[in-house]
């Protein structure tokens, strides 16, 4: 057996206490974030439908809803650690964006079709970002592949916007649940290796802000890659 002093078992008691509790703060505010989305299309299309649904029938505020995300996103990640609350409250105004568009998938998809996508999100973003959490193994490889393949995939799908092939949709949906299959693991490493290495420098809100955004992210693109999937399944049907 290894001799460990008090102090020292006292120190790695302290640091795993420490990472748990980062850990549960980030997977918290991800978890925030899909809540916000969720009720923000709810509302959407009960309380506010009058006056929010023809506005996202206008194509310019479209087109501020589809690029407010990304503006958001980069102002997160200069933010996180200089102004970690601006930096949460920027998350949440992504979380509504996306609730605000997502209203409109209760127009093209079942409730059905819906909420088994989100279960099958739900269980594969469970289980790779425990995966992520525990393995020894390093995944910045094939999380390199798997970011790089996001662009040949967002490449493709504009393509078939054009020639309109279902299979090649089936198929690119797939492939999407399979990049961010990977890339939910990747991140769920990455920020525990991140905090492991930083954690005493940075703020912990905006470590954990960072984090919460990218796994945010996976999860949405799960869900929708489902959806697609369940959605042509059942035309097909």
């Amino acid at each position: 057996m290894f001799n460990v002093s008090p102090e020292q078992e006292h120190r790695h008691i302290v640091n795993d206490s420490a990472l748990n509790g980062f850990l549960t703060k980030m997977y918290s505010i991800m978890g925030l974030a899909v809540l916000v989305s969720a009720l923000t299309a709810y509302l959407t299309l009960t309380v506010f439908s009058g006056s929010l649904l023809p506005l996202l029938t206008n194509r310019v505020f479209l087109w501020v809803l589809l690029l407010l995300p990304l503006i958001l996103s980069v102002g997160i990640s200069f933010k996180a650690t200089r102004k970690p609350t601006t930096a949460f409250f920027m998350l949440m105004a992504i979380a509504v964006v996306y609730g605000l568009e997502f209203s409109l998938l209760a127009f093209a998809y079942t409730g059905a079709q819906i909420g088994g996508a989100f279960i099958s999100a739900s269980a594969v973003f469970i289980g790779m970002a425990a995966y992520g959490s525990v393995t020894k193994k390093n995944l910045d490889t094939i999380g390199a592949y798997a970011s790089a393949a996001i662009w040949g995939l967002i490449v493709a799908s504009l393509v078939n916007m054009f020639l309109k092939s279902t299979p090649a949709s089936f198929i690119f949906s797939i492939i999407g649940v399979i990049i961010f299959t990977i890339l939910t693991a990747w991140d769920a490493q990455k920020m525990k290796s991140i905090y492991a290495s930083y954690g005493d420098q940075l703020p912990e809100l905006g470590l954990a802000v960072n984090g919460a955004l990218m796994l945010y992210l996976d999860f949405i693109n799960l869900f929708l890659q489902f959806l697609r999937i369940f959605g042509i399944a059942d035309n097909d049907n």
